[in-house]
């Protein structure tokens, strides 16, 4: 994910402010902080990883917040809502961003990113050859990954081998 820039935040704060406004919702400094940190953030985040970051940083938001501000911003196309397979949903800054789809390893659960304009063109040919408006889409690929650090991977014979045999504890 890109380093966020001043601008994108600022175009954030400014959409996030008309949303409120528009839906007679209040502006509290708690939501500005929420949506700050969130495109303070580089990474792909849980409601518990975002209220620690508050916390941590001396931020007095409770956990009924965090979430009542993230439906908010989810609302108004500022933050993206994944369920990676597991049951934790896990979100993502989304103005400014450019599409991208996602490879989720299944033994640490890291998220990586990837954009191959190619699956840009295949949404294109299948919205025109099908007569669909595609308003967005969602690619996920699920595996493990090779890094050596891969936490939670089960050491496997082949990883010392070039076989793959689980190793029996």
């Amino acid at each position: 994910m890109p380093a966020p820039t001043q601008s994108n935040l600022e175009n954030a704060r400014m959409i996030f402010t008309a949303y409120l406004e528009r839906k007679g919702l209040r502006k509290t400094p708690e939501r500005f902080a929420i949506l700050e940190e969130i495109y303070n953030r580089q990474d792909h985040f849980d409601v518990d990883e975002l209220f620690i970051s508050m916390k941590n940083k001396k931020y007095r938001v409770s956990r009924a917040t965090v979430y009542n501000t993230l439906d908010v911003l989810v609302d108004c196309d500022l933050v993206t809502k994944h369920q990676f397979g597991r049951n934790l949903a896990q979100y993502e800054k989304s103005y400014g961003y450019r599409q991208h789809d996602h490879l989720i390893c299944t033994d640490c659960h890291k998220v990586m990113e990837f954009c191959d304009p190619r699956v840009q063109n295949i949404q294109n040919m299948v919205g025109d050859m099908l007569k669909f408006n595609v308003m967005h889409h969602s690619l996920i690929f699920y595996g493990s990954c090779a890094r050596d650090l891969c936490e939670n991977r089960q050491v496997t014979e082949k990883d010392q081998q070039g076989v793959q045999v689980p190793v029996e504890e």
